[in-house]
């Protein structure tokens, strides 16, 4: 079963209001969503997936909870425009869990992990064309060593890239054990002794496939702007990549512009708007007991004015 990571920081840190507005950017199987409801008793939560599965098994258990809430499929960063539809220009919290959530992972025909035998996909909404077939079957040697290094920071993406390129000439490359094979074939043994070499290869081609750290960016800037004072964001990630985003654009909107910096008084109206509220990683009970939580970072800002 699912189990939600840093759920009870996450929800404590957006200091819910009982008749507030909150938005769960990231819906998954309601783990957060489910929280947030039974405190926000009079108010509404909107939530956002992009996932028929997962829209599915959380209606039912939001459900069970309360009525005040509606679940959009659609990508988070669309959620301005998706909210604007709805009246709603201003709110009171948003959350942001950027897991791949485990029913993902470990339904072997997602294409998810390197742990099950299936075909290439990785798609977070399934009903788009462009999956992880696409990325490792038609990008160039370069296009491929590109999103290696970037995204998946593997330090064999030349190794790699070259070795797809080669594989495919044969014959597609179909099944995730196959893309495993060729990325075995393609590091040092002694690589493969810290974690599995495919780890950063497939993060890399799912942050392609779902065009994640372009939308995160979005997104970010969308909750920063439509957030009442003493509103918050908190967001959780798995990886440096993303945690990077979130910290600068965190940093951006609570720091005093560092030309002003210097200045023995800072006019009112150049302040910043937010302050950074929290950062936190999972206790060493909660890795004992979760293991995919053990990179897991929670970062919150606050607005403090108009």
């Amino acid at each position: 079963m699912h189990k939600t990571v840093l759920l009870n920081e996450a929800i404590d840190n957006l200091n819910l209001k009982e008749d507030g507005i909150y938005v769960d950017a990231t819906l998954g199987f309601g783990g957060h969503s489910g929280l947030i409801l039974k405190r926000v008793k009079r108010g509404f939560l909107f939530a956002f997936d992009q996932d028929e599965m997962a829209i599915d098994y959380s209606e039912k258990k939001l459900k069970q909870i309360g009525n005040n809430f509606e679940i959009i499929k659609s990508n988070f960063a669309d959620l301005k425009e998706e909210l604007a539809n709805r009246s709603i220009t201003k709110i009171d919290g948003i959350v942001f869990d950027l897991g791949v959530s485990s029913p993902q992972l470990d339904i072997a025909e997602r294409g998810f992990s390197y742990h099950n035998n299936s075909k290439l996909d990785m798609r977070m909404d399934t009903s788009k064309n462009f999956s992880a077939y696409d990325v490792v079957n038609t990008y160039s040697y370069e296009e491929l060593t590109r999103i290696l290094r970037e995204y998946g920071e593997e330090k064999y993406a030349t190794s790699i890239a070259r070795n797809i390129v080669k594989a495919r000439e044969t014959k597609k490359v179909e099944t995730t054990f196959e893309l495993v094979d060729i990325i075995k074939a393609s590091i040092p043994m002694k690589a493969m002794r810290d974690s599995h070499p495919a780890r950063k290869t497939f993060q890399a081609i799912r942050i392609e496939v779902n065009n994640e750290l372009e939308v995160l960016k979005i997104a970010l800037q969308s909750a920063l702007e439509i957030l009442n004072v003493h509103g918050r964001v908190a967001v959780i990630t798995f990886h440096s990549l993303e945690d990077r985003i979130v910290k600068e654009i965190f940093n951006k909107y609570s720091k005093v512009d560092s030309n002003l910096v210097k200045l023995p008084f800072v006019p009112e109206e150049y302040l910043p708007k937010y302050k950074l509220v929290a950062n936190i990683v999972p206790s060493n009970d909660e890795i004992e007991e979760n293991n995919r939580c053990r990179s897991a970072r929670l970062r919150v800002i606050e607005r403090i004015k108009e």
